[in-house]
């Protein structure tokens, strides 16, 4: 027999993709291999022989592979996008929360005759987290196989016909191996556990504001102490922990998702308890912010709503939360589940059932929620046939749907609502139809009969819809920019009769931040009545980064009726309303339930008279926004596993401070949060393991205060959107460790960005100065 010897070399390098002064980990390994030539097949066929094919398994799973032959060399190249292999890890569902993966694996073959000669096999990971590739990782793996010698005398061959006699008669028990690599997760030997916590907890002094970062960084480590905890233990710490930290254990067993953290939080909340209700709906909130819910998750909520007499509060909000755990598991693929069907087909009976205009309203904002395509039709339904309120809830909720989903009947049904086709809409609704035909792949023929039906308009909504004109001609991303460009090269209508309105109304959009990786943008929506009065504001923002986006906050503020408070004359056209204030608010493109500030004379009379003072809160809790594991398994057997998990701790507060006899009004919108992410890529082999990981932390601080004087005409009012300044700070950490030997090294880099306040557009400028400037000589 013959002996052949290889020369086998392995080298693994860990680093950061930004240029840092910290330098990655290495692990290089040599090995020679020795390949004895036992039996030989009488057909003369090789046993050791490279086969070209589409398809190929091996460590990396089941994979696409392209082939390059020339006369003694091959290429191949495999398309490991395209591998597939047994399920391991999670992401979160809305992909702007997960993570970027840019592999390549290429190896080369040279041959002489039948024997190979070398082998080197070149891959390469590139894993960094959506919003921020500055913090990713780079994995290389490089493998070689060199022929060294192939003269060497070797053990006599076997003799046998086939290939298992030849196994058979050779003394030693052969292993078969599998190719595919088996997916673990490295065990922690060093985590915190909640029952050596628990010890501690009565002597722990209670100072936590969700707010700050540091309190984010103590959710990160609640998050990773409850997935490997007990139920009675979990149990133990919720129903034994200080009153002031109960909703942030809450927020914590739900964003870990374990069976025996949901189990806990199943025994520990009591529904019909009305002193439960702030952690009732505390769990609602937190259940719909999570990133990737499971089924036991929707199952619980379900079974909590289920045949309950509820508050009032909480039965809207867990309405609302149903849309938003359904639709999230569709967006999993998982909408064949019997929880996702159970929780939309509760939403959509009891929707049938009712006659009850508030209830109707708090079932489309589930359905919202939910954006699932079988659903438009019930949405158009109450778009063209409910009531004010309620049209205008089921447009608003159209407009959360895709371009792909507003198909000709959703259009055909939004000219009817614009155009008033068979009865009279009310303007808030008449103007969500136009913009959806606007914002969708727009016809010139709707582009056009807008722009016409501006001189019926009245002046305000006129001037509102213009104002969106000109915002999506300035944007060059707008679907209706093109078409809109041709439209106005026609002098009839690209005049000043047409596009100069009278009025304040306006819609706003802009860049707010830029980097490589993402664009947020500030949108400013305002509406006034023709008194001169608010009608009704949106503000958004919104996060675009590679291909996806994320509405992540949307405030809505709407008033009604007070034409008959200040002594105005409703016009003809409109009905009388009723006297309200309110607000709605979308976070992480989760609907939360609407507040009310007031409804009606009397409740507001008493708010005005009787008003501490103190801040509504809208939301106030710790959301777990990124949740990712993959393992990513190497050519070499090695397995690299990616983790990241980003929270953001927040407290929103809204105010409305009204003087009746004054006749001003102030609304405040304070938004505080502090972000933590962690982003770590771990290696294992069975004698060295290394970890790279990158933290980043910041504190935000945003304002938006708006101030209206309605004493004189016009109406002066002033918007004011102000970021306080934003520290922040990044750590990276490079852990190395052997049977022998570990070494962990650190560094760090913080900075500031200085606050700044925004300028949204000139006429606020100038009706700011004149407010600003009475206010400081009073």
């Amino acid at each position: 027999g013959i002996l052949y010897q290889y020369r086998y070399t392995l080298e693994v390098q860990l680093d950061y993709v930004s240029r840092l002064s910290l330098q990655g980990s290495r692990m290089q390994a040599e090995a020679l291999v020795q390949v004895h030539l036992l039996w030989r097949n009488h057909a003369g066929e090789q046993l050791l022989q490279i086969q070209v094919c589409d398809g190929f398994e091996d460590v990396s799973g089941s994979c696409q592979v392209t082939y390059v032959v020339s006369k003694d060399s091959i290429v191949k190249t495999k398309d490991l996008q395209s591998c597939t292999r047994p399920k391991f890890g999670f992401t979160s569902v809305n992909k702007i929360f997960g993570v970027l993966w840019q592999p390549t694996s290429k190896s080369f073959y040279s041959v002489q005759g039948s024997l190979i000669q070398s082998v080197l096999s070149e891959e390469s990971h590139v894993v960094s987290p959506t919003l921020k590739s500055s913090i990713g990782t780079k994995i290389s793996s490089r493998q070689q196989l060199k022929l060294v010698s192939s003269s060497m005398p070797g053990p006599a061959e076997t003799p046998g016909e086939s290939l298992q006699e030849a196994l058979a008669g050779i003394l030693e028990k052969h292993q078969p191996i599998s190719t595919i690599s088996e997916l673990f997760k490295r065990t922690c030997m060093q985590c915190p556990s909640l029952k050596t916590y628990l010890r501690t907890l009565g002597n722990r002094r209670v100072k936590m504001d969700v707010s700050k970062v540091s309190t984010t960084w103590e959710f990160h480590r609640f998050i990773q102490m409850l997935r490997g905890a007990k139920k009675r233990d979990v149990l133990q710490l919720l129903r034994k922990a200080p009153e002031k930290m109960v909703t942030f254990f809450i927020d914590a067993a739900v964003a870990a998702q374990s069976t025996a953290s949901l189990a806990a939080l199943s025994e520990f909340l009591d529904f019909s308890n009305q002193g439960q209700v702030p952690l009732l709906e505390q769990f609602l909130y937190a259940a719909a912010f999570s990133p990737r819910p499971s089924k036991e998750l929707l199952r619980l909520v379900l079974d909590k709503l289920n045949g309950k007499e509820l508050d009032p509060a909480i039965w809207e909000t867990g309405i609302i939360v149903i849309g938003s755990l359904v639709g999230k598991l569709c967006r999993m693929k998982l909408c064949g589940l019997q929880e996702v069907g159970l929780g939309m087909e509760t939403v959509l009976r009891r929707l049938r059932d009712t006659k009850e205009n508030s209830e109707i309203i708090i079932y489309l904002l589930s359905l919202q929620n939910a954006l699932l395509p079988e659903t438009i039709p019930t949405l158009l339904h109450y778009a063209e046939e409910g009531s004010a309120g309620v049209s205008g809830t089921a447009v608003s909720a159209l407009q959360r749907f895709s371009s792909q989903h507003i198909t000709g009947e959703v259009k055909k049904a939004m000219r009817r609502i614009f155009h008033q086709k068979s009865r009279n809409y009310e303007k808030t609704s008449r103007l969500a139809a136009a913009e959806i035909l606007l914002d969708n792949e727009p016809l010139p023929m709707d582009l056009t009969n807008i722009l016409l039906a501006t001189r019926e308009l009245d002046a305000e909504m006129s001037k509102f819809l213009l104002s969106k004109i000109q915002t999506s001609l300035h944007s060059h991303h707008h679907p209706a920019r093109k078409a809109m460009k041709e439209i106005l090269k026609d002098p009839q209508i690209n005049n000043y009769n047409y596009l100069s309105k009278a009025g304040s109304s306006s819609s706003f959009s802009g860049p707010l931040a830029v980097t490589d990786d993402m664009l947020s943008t500030f949108s400013l929506e305002l509406l006034f009545t023709e008194s001169g009065l608010l009608r009704k504001s949106v503000s958004g923002f919104m996060l675009r980064s590679h291909g996806h986006q994320l509405q992540a906050a949307q405030v809505s503020i709407e008033a009604q009726g007070l034409e008959s408070v200040l002594g105005e004359s409703n016009p003809e056209e409109e009905e009388e309303q009723e006297l309200m204030a309110g607000m709605s608010a979308i976070f992480f493109d989760v609907q939360l339930r609407p507040i009310v500030f007031f409804q009606g004379y009397t409740d507001l009379m008493a708010k005005v008279l009787l008003s501490s003072g103190e801040p509504t809160s809208v939301v106030k809790g710790t959301v777990l926004l990124m949740d990712h594991e993959q393992a990513i398994p190497l050519q070499s057997g090695l397995q690299t596993v990616i983790k990241l998990q980003g929270a953001l701790g927040l407290d929103i507060s809204a105010n409305i401070d009204m003087n009746l006899w004054e006749q001003e009004s102030r609304t405040s919108v304070k938004t505080r949060g502090g972000l933590a992410i962690d982003f770590t890529a771990e290696i294992d082999a069975p004698f060295f393991q290394a970890s790279v990981k990158s933290q980043t932390e910041a504190e935000v601080s945003i304002n938006f205060d708006t101030a209206v004087r309605f004493s004189g005409t016009p109406v002066l009012m002033c918007l004011q959107l102000r970021e306080e300044q934003l520290p922040y700070r990044e750590i990276f950490t490079i852990s190395e460790s052997s049977p022998n030997q570990g070494i962990t090294v650190r560094k760090g880099r913080r900075g500031t960005i200085a606050g700044r306040e925004l300028s949204l557009h000139r006429a606020n400028s100038e009706m700011c100065k004149v407010l600003l400037t009475e206010a400081k000589e009073q």
